[in-house]
């Protein structure tokens, strides 16, 4: 099964397709734009001394990939029955990488503002789970699947030495507004941006509370006092990246402030989603270095 991203939603929509899958028997998402095809199980080459989640690797119509076992992941007992076991070749980071799952059973059509963030008291510290979708009488768990690409090889991540090669720079007065539902990615991004010379970094966990900051500000008239830049993820709960920029970008008043997208999922692909509801830029995490360099570029 292989997916036409030209069929997909419309960009700035506020809502998302989620691929449900299954793992001993417990249901989980991944958004259908992470997802470059769905196949059937193939032979795997075993990898010596590789972190234990690798199951090996495989060769995909020449490309050499990695399998994720999720049953290691999420700390479940392997397939016992392999006939329904699938395989979700995916690509985000820019990286591409196989997810080994025990079936793939549909696709479901839903809103952002419909994902639920896990309450603090069973997510825990080490938690892949970032949200909750209740569809009739069944939940649906999203997984963070750059936190368990990250925790397998964490020099995939943000890393405040790729700032240091942009070398001595002034200390920034710019205030930036940063969109993101991750608290990891937001300590990440504070102290690389501070490293930057950007001290004025404010950050919202989702669009909504981010766009309604925006407007609280339009009522004192003072926005451009207050803002600069806006830097947003694409996935989180509530409002989404995309419709964040969309809202901005139609607002008579707002639509002069630049919006950067900087998310996992920028790829040849899907940049036009981004560019379709007029964002300034777009960069793919991890590309720390390339973000800072639009910041000084777009910052009014």
């Amino acid at each position: 099964m292989t997916y036409d991203y030209g069929i997909l939603l419309e960009s700035g929509t506020n809502e998302l397709e989620i691929v449900e899958f299954e793992v001993q028997g417990s249901k989980y998402g991944i958004n259908v734009m992470k997802v470059k095809e769905i196949i059937q199980p193939m032979p795997i080459t075993f990898i010596p001394h590789a972190h234990s989640h690798i199951e090996g690797i495989i060769q995909l119509r020449g490309e050499v990939l990695p399998v994720i076992d999720m049953a290691k992941v999420l700390g479940l007992q392997p397939s016992q029955n392999g006939q329904m076991d699938k395989y979700i070749v995916t690509e985000f980071n820019q990286q591409k990488v196989v997810f080994h799952v025990q079936n793939v059973t549909r696709i479901h059509r839903i809103s952002w503002n419909d994902i639920e963030k896990p309450s603090e008291m069973y997510q825990g510290g080490n938690n892949q789970i970032i949200g909750v979708i209740k569809i009739n009488e069944t939940m649906i768990l999203l997984i963070d699947f750059e936190k368990i690409v990250v925790d397998i090889n964490p020099h995939s991540g943000i890393h405040v030495d790729q700032i240091r090669s942009l070398g001595k720079r002034e200390r920034s007065e710019k205030k930036i507004i940063v969109a993101e539902d991750s608290p990891l990615l937001r300590k990440l991004l504070h102290d690389t941006l501070v490293e930057a010379g950007y001290d004025r970094v404010e950050f919202f966990e989702n669009g909504q509370i981010a766009l309604d900051y925006l407007e609280s500000t339009l009522e004192e008239e003072n926005t451009f006092e207050k803002v600069q830049l806006i830097v947003t993820d694409i996935e989180m709960p509530k409002m989404d990246g995309h419709h964040l920029t969309r809202r901005i970008k139609d607002h008579p008043i707002l639509k002069k402030l630049p919006v950067v997208i900087f998310s996992s999922l920028i790829t040849d692909e899907l940049r036009h989603k981004g560019t379709g509801v007029g964002a300034d830029a777009q960069v793919s995490k991890p590309e720390i270095a390339r973000l800072v360099q639009y910041i000084d570029e777009l910052a009014l």
